[in-house]
């Protein structure tokens, strides 16, 4: 049975509540005939068998899996990694991967910048999909696979929103999704990194904010503002009466990262594994069978967020993710090396883009026809 991490959303989540209209409800008859129970049974559609092709990817797929999920990589690698595998499948007309050799792959890396005109990002991830199915579950390196060049993206400038833009994007924002883009641009959490928040990576007396398993599966910890202090609390208070309820009705169960529900049989009850902010809605889970109540879904603030961009009338395509606050912390005097780490940026390169777009128009330097005092414009 495969443990799943929290980020990894349960299929059908939150369906179970919600009964199918009238007009779609199967109709059960009475008392059927046991004639017309054999003729059913009869027409009823039987899967048709794989071939022998089909069998062998998947053979291959679930090898690849148990690679993936031995390493502890997230379930989006290996939902990308098992893609580009059925990909490849496709393209060489459907052959085993395992029968083909360098130049098959890089024909269809070829292909994907030549004619499908992928980023280059999504070549890359394709490469190294297929570097670790050959390498990692076939046991064989492709010689001269590995030398090829990666493709080189360009090197943008971050998005950033001035502190009059935030202002009116949260103006137009309320309730938990208000509390969610205000800890995201007040903290510098990601958008999954504010959903999987839980009870006890809160700490009010010392205003801190641990943030757990965020991106490269590290851990932070990273300042509370005082002014989220209230709301964050009546927040919690919320939870804790929503938390009791489903107490009270057999449910209050959360998921726990990795096998901790084994290690700790009572911890997935507990009030501090509780989410800060948990779904409105119920589901089962596909392992236990015991309902359960997930945290929000990202799509719930990514959505109230874009309309509320819309509505300021801001002219610029910000996300959930422009909310990351760097250029303002550099804007208040503060070491890049602090916000590297509050911010959790592996490398201060990251950190360092956001010198770039500091609002003092080119950086810092004053334009020659600001400070010439002959040239005005014309009458």
């Amino acid at each position: 049975m495969r443990s799943r991490r929290i980020d990894d959303h349960p299929p059908g989540f939150g369906d179970e509540d919600r009964p199918p209209p009238p007009s779609e409800r199967p109709s059960t008859p009475r008392s059927p005939h046991p004639a017309d129970a054999s003729r059913v049974a009869t027409l009823a559609p039987v899967p048709a068998p794989l071939g022998p092709a089909a069998q062998a990817l998947a053979a291959l797929i679930e090898r690849v899996r148990l690679a993936i999920r031995t390493r502890h990589y997230s379930p989006r690698t290996e939902k990308a990694y098992v893609f580009w595998v059925r990909r490849l499948f496709v393209f060489h007309g459907r052959r085993d991967p395992r029968e083909m050799g360098a130049p098959e792959v890089r024909s269809f890396l070829a292909n994907l910048a030549s004619r499908e005109r992928v980023s280059a990002s999504t070549q890359n991830q394709a490469f190294s999909a297929l570097l670790f199915l050959y390498r990692d579950v076939v046991g064989r390196t492709l010689e001269g696979l590995e030398d090829t060049a990666r493709a080189k993206g360009p090197v943008r400038i971050p998005l950033v929103l001035t502190r009059q833009e935030v202002n009116a994007t949260l103006a137009h924002l309320h309730g938990n999704p208000w509390l969610m883009g205000s800890l995201m641009y007040g903290v510098g959490l990601r958008v999954l990194e504010c959903a999987r928040l839980r009870i006890k990576d809160i700490d009010f007396t010392r205003g801190e904010l641990t943030v757990r398993d965020g991106k490269g599966r590290k851990d932070r910890v990273t300042v509370l503002p005082g002014k989220l202090l209230g709301p964050l609390g009546a927040q919690v208070e919320r939870v804790r009466l929503q938390f009791e309820r489903d107490r009270a009705g057999g449910i209050g169960t959360v998921a726990l990262p990795g096998a901790l529900d084994r290690k700790y049989p009572s911890a997935s009850g507990s009030w501090t594994w509780h989410w800060v902010f948990p779904a409105a809605r119920l589901y089962i889970d596909p392992d236990t069978g015991q309902r359960r109540r997930h945290h929000l879904h990202e799509s719930v603030i990514q959505r109230a967020f874009a309309d509320a961009v819309r509505a300021s009338g801001i002219p610029k395509p910000a996300t959930c993710h422009t909310l990351r606050h760097a250029s303002h912390l550099l804007e208040a005097g503060y070491d890049i090396r602090t916000i590297q780490e509050l911010l959790g940026h592996s490398d201060v390169s990251t950190t360092m883009i956001y010198t770039h777009v500091l609002n003092r128009g080119g950086r810092g330097v004053l334009s020659p026809l600001d400070v010439h005092p002959d040239v005005s414009p014309p009458r």
